[in-house]
Order: structure tokens, then sequence, then C-alpha cells
């Protein structure tokens, strides 16, 4: 899977801003903290959710269990707005 052609990303000041840039159903920003954006950057390149999962752990120090439910819930609010290519 991967972050839908169209969508843009920027960070600024702490705060990562993903905009759409036409082409979705979707027409607006979503601003997210550096976890959220962190893993919406690993979708900059074709992945899964396990591999995401293992860079959070490499990059954070929580459960197993707590990074794979965040990782989840992004992508879920994600594929609720046609962000992703899968």
């Amino acid at each position: 899977m991967k972050l839908k052609e169209g969508f843009i990303t920027h960070e600024t000041g702490g705060e990562h801003i993903t905009v759409s840039a036409g082409g979705s159903r979707f027409n607006g920003l979503i601003r997210s903290n550096g976890t959220a954006g962190f893993i919406v950057e690993c979708l900059k390149k074709n992945t899964t959710e396990e591999a995401i999962v293992e860079k959070m752990l490499a990059k954070y120090e929580a459960p197993r269990e707590v990074i794979a439910a965040d990782v989840a819930k992004v992508l879920a609010n994600l594929r609720e707005i046609g962000a992703l290519d899968e």
C-alpha cells in the first residue's frame, strides 16, 4: 500500500499536514502529530502495515500492541478518505 498520488505532505513546526491536491473525493487537509506524520511519510513508498509497525518500533519506545493499534487507526482514517492505494 502507499499514499495515493494527489496527496501532498508537509511538515512544519512539529505538525504534519497532508493535503488533497485533487483527484480524490476528499477535499481538505489533515493535521497530524509527529507519530501519525511518521506513518504517512512511510506511505510515500510502497509498504505494508507490518513494515510500518517495525519502523515505528525502531523509532519509538512503546509496546508492539500500542504501536500496532496506532498504525491501524491512522491507516483506517486514511482509507476512509480514500488516501491509500492498496
